[in-house]
């Protein structure tokens, strides 16, 4: 389904027009996320703005929208409420730290051990997670109460996000000169607005994204007994906006309207910086680490496939940490790739960087200028944008491979998907499908051990050994030995083989041991380069006789 996307091709034109449609999208994402993170409105546009501009200009994968995130989002909620705003920067900042390390460190290069199941998993599961978020977007106050929209309200909004959908599907059939979701999005605005005109109510009639932004003002104030789930998926107590000076006061009332963003310690005190501090910033800047470059490589990774280019994982690391360190040094709440952002941007033609350089300068100006006409898009608009990106980033493909693929790898697809959607941790989700496919495959590869035993013409018996010999096949290994049977003068053949691990090396020692405590000699031979650095390394801890018999051949480096 992902060539859903493929269709667009690269222009300037395009990247300026897809960064517009962005902008849009981004708005009522940045607010929500600040609310749920416990922070200001206008930090989330602004930490938006912060990242999306930097990672666009200094990232590694053209085309893709970063900005404030809800996986972010939920680490910042548990530091901003058990130690305040101030704590919140720093945190950032050293996070950004961090993350520019492990770029120099070219630890980037890691997220391609990922699976294709985990991948298909991922995938799914967010397409999942990004339809289920939309619901908040159907909730109102009504009486000083959180509920959802009901009757006709109701289904006007479905017949307008209807409207979106067949806009964006059907548009592109008949001209791709600007992008449909651009165009969707004004569409709907306008009927929304001829509507909304008519009516006298406190909350439009379409719910606008003002509207959004007053319900979850009130929402937050009146600490709702109710859930906010954040359009990420997370589900978090609502919590109340964190004070700040008189725009960021003003934004959760009064709109998004707000001037330029200033060095945070020109507007909070700062907290002493000492080791007390440290302790206290240090394990929430680890986190925030993993997982903006976790969800980050991954969206790197899929618009990699979508485009059918290559991404520069080590420079992405350290285009985000930079972005975080300039987002803490502006009162920013820090942030990372942005999926669902992404794949609106790939689908409206957006392939490089300048759509995300326009993305980010559109939304510094919707603060500045033009919030009160933002604040006019309608919800359904953006709901309806966000479903098409649902069905555009679910592999429907993958329903099909059920009963062709391996049970083991149907099983790791499932698991991630299943985490996703029900503890809305993608992060978590990616690491426990990694583990869950290695220790797959070493289970796999331990029943790989075997060996040919044959005999030369001085009675020595040779064990010619195939497959890896590592923790998982051990006892395979050592099973297949006889100290006691065996004749006095043993060959172990590692033509076919190779040591990988510790364990494997401790093996050979064991069962060196009880060849000598019967008195028979022990010898190795064809042992990779490799497998001699381990037996190096393991010094006095492994005593063997590596042998080099001319009977056999001179020892390669082989995959085993």
């Amino acid at each position: 389904m992902l060539n859903f996307f493929r269709l667009q091709s690269g222009s300037l034109k395009n990247d300026f027009l897809s960064g517009i449609t962005v902008s849009l999208a981004l708005v009522p994402e940045a607010i929500a996320f600040a609310f749920v993170a416990g922070v200001s409105p206008l930090i989330g546009l602004y930490s938006a703005f912060f990242i999306g501009l930097i990672t666009a200009l200094f990232g590694g994968r053209p085309g893709m929208i970063s900005g404030a995130t809800g996986a972010m989002a939920v680490v910042v909620v548990s530091l901003v409420s058990m130690h305040g705003i101030e704590y919140l920067f720093p945190t950032v900042i050293l996070c950004g730290l961090l993350q520019i390390a492990i770029g120099l460190g070219r630890l980037g290069k890691l997220i391609r051990m990922v699976p294709h199941p985990v991948m298909l998993g991922f995938v799914n599961g967010l397409a999942i997670v990004i339809g289920l978020a939309q619901v908040n977007s159907f909730q109102t106050i009504k009486d000083g109460k959180l509920g959802f929209v009901q009757g006709t309200q109701l289904w006007l909004m479905l017949g307008l996000v209807g409207l979106t959908m067949a806009i964006i599907w059907l548009l592109p059939k008949l001209t791709r000169a600007v992008p449909a979701s651009l165009v969707a999005i004004l569409s709907v605005t306008l009927i929304a607005f001829v509507i909304n005109s008519k009516t006298s109510t406190e909350m439009n009639f379409v719910a606008t994204v003002g509207d959004m932004l007053k319900t979850n003002s009130i929402a937050a104030t009146h600490n709702s007994s109710k859930d906010i789930t954040s359009p990420q998926g997370k589900v978090t107590p609502p919590q109340q906006p964190a004070q700040t000076k008189v725009t960021n006061q003003a934004a959760g009332a009064h709109g998004i309207s707000g001037g330029l963003p200033q060095l945070f310690f020109l507007e909070y005190s700062m907290v002493p910086l000492n080791w007390n501090t440290l302790s206290i910033i240090f394990p929430f800047a680890i986190v925030l680490c993993g997982v903006g470059l976790i969800e980050s490589l991954m969206t790197l990774t899929l618009v990699d496939e979508i485009t059918e280019t290559r991404g520069k994982g080590n420079r992405e690391c350290i285009g985000q940490g930079t972005a975080n360190i300039v987002c803490g040094l502006f009162g920013g709440m820090g942030g990372c790739a942005m999926i669902g952002q992404s794949l609106i941007n790939v689908n409206s033609g957006g392939r490089g960087r300048f759509s995300g350089i326009t993305a980010a300068i559109c939304l510094l100006l919707f603060v500045l200028f033009l919030s009160p006409l933002i604040e006019q898009i309608p919800m359904a608009a953006l709901v309806g944008v966000m479903f098409m990106v649902v069905i555009g980033t679910f592999e429907w493909a993958s329903l099909k491979m059920f009963h062709r693929m391996p049970a083991s790898d149907m099983m790791v697809m499932v698991l991630v998907a299943g985490y996703t959607v029900f503890m809305h941790d993608l992060a978590t989700a990616v690491i426990l499908g990694v583990i869950v496919s290695a220790l797959v495959f070493a289970w796999q590869h331990a029943t790989h051990m075997g060996a040919d035993i044959k005999f030369n013409e001085f009675g020595s018996k040779i064990y010619q050994f195939h497959g890896p010999l590592f923790f998982a096949s051990v006892s395979s290994f050592k099973e297949m030995l006889n100290p006691v049977t065996d004749p006095d003068d043993v060959v172990l053949d590692f033509y076919y083989s190779r040591v990988y691990d510790q364990s494997g090396l401790e093996a050979i020692h064991s069962m060196a041991g009880k060849y000598e405590a019967l008195g028979k000699r022990l010898h190795l031979t064809h042992l990779s380069p490799e497998c001699r650095s381990l037996l190096a390394k393991a010094g006095d801890l492994v005593e063997i006789n590596i042998s080099e018999d001319p009977q056999y051949h001179v020892a390669t480096d082989r995959l085993a």
